[in-house]
């Protein structure tokens, strides 16, 4: 994969995934989310359910176009960049409410409907990789791209170990082809517990990877990883009534799509860890070739 793929592949990720996710909300999918969002900030009083959805709408829209944009020197790094960072400060910010925390089981680290939210800290990497690459090392940005996966994994696989979790899940589960035949081995619980370990285990070995320079491990533990965000986007297809002819996708779609950043993620941290070296290798017999 050389640098070129990279970047692209991170573009698409982005620009799909948050025009679609920005249809969605301009259609009026999944208002409750708008409304908790805006109630953080007293707006939402003040807008109504379609202005909210109308506003959130474009606003997402806004940030696949400006990517684009800037990908063609159209509009600068440094403008899409803070939009980015406007965009997803949004929601990340309400993680400071309660409503966020499940209350009954303790509040923080014990996340609820903020499971989606903290998804958001995927993409500021990937602007940063995208048009501020120059001003980090190579580490910084393999660091910076992992952290988000790790976090999502550690955190919302540690929830998989908890019975609110399991019971959520279900759903999910027992439609899929692939993850079915779980309830067939294990209680809904154990399956679970298998599904939290999975998710903890390879993002701890994908660290050690990283740290530790050793290519197999990054290999094995990031495949594996990915294969935990593929599966995900499965759910789009398996459980009913996902895809939604008003709204395109419901709100457990909202919430799936979002893995897709860290699949961006990965690739990020895929290219600085096994592709930069043989794609720079590469690029210099290629300039060693040309004729002077």
């Amino acid at each position: 994969m050389t640098l070129n793929q990279t970047e692209n592949m991170v573009t698409a990720l982005l620009t799909f995934s948050f025009a679609v996710l920005g249809l969605t909300f301009l259609l009026g999918a999944n208002p409750n989310a708008l409304i908790a969002t805006f109630n953080f900030y007293s707006l939402d009083s003040v807008l109504s359910e379609s202005a909210l959805g109308a506003f959130s709408g474009i606003a997402l829209l806004l940030l696949p176009l400006m990517t684009i944009a800037a990908r063609f020197n159209l509009v600068s790094a440094k403008a899409v960049t803070l939009y980015a960072t406007f965009v997803t400060a949004i929601p990340l910010l309400t993680l400071l409410s309660p409503t966020r925390w499940m209350a009954d089981l303790g509040g923080f680290p014990i996340i609820g409907s903020g499971q989606g939210i903290i998804k958001y800290f995927a993409v500021l990497p990937l602007f940063l990789f995208l048009f501020y690459r120059e001003k980090f090392s190579h580490k910084q940005l393999t660091y910076l791209n992992f952290a988000p996966v790790t976090m999502v994994l550690l955190w919302i696989g540690g929830m998989k170990f908890f019975e609110f979790e399991a019971n959520a899940i279900v759903g999910l589960v027992e439609t899929s082809p692939f993850m079915s035949w779980l309830y067939a081995v294990f209680s809904v619980q154990g399956a679970s517990n298998v599904i939290g370990g999975f998710d903890v285990l390879f993002a701890l070995l994908l660290g050690a990877g990283i740290f530790t320079k050793n290519k197999p491990m990054i290999i094995a533990s990031g495949l594996a990883c990915l294969s935990a965000f593929i599966m995900t986007q499965t759910f789009l297809f398996t459980v009913p009534d996902t895809f939604n002819s008003t709204t395109i996708i419901n709100r457990l779609g909202q919430f799936v799509i979002k893995d897709l950043w860290f699949v961006a993620n990965l690739a990020v941290v895929a290219y600085f860890t096994l592709f930069e070296a043989v794609s720079r290798e590469r690029e210099e017999a290629q300039l060693g070739q040309s004729p002077q």
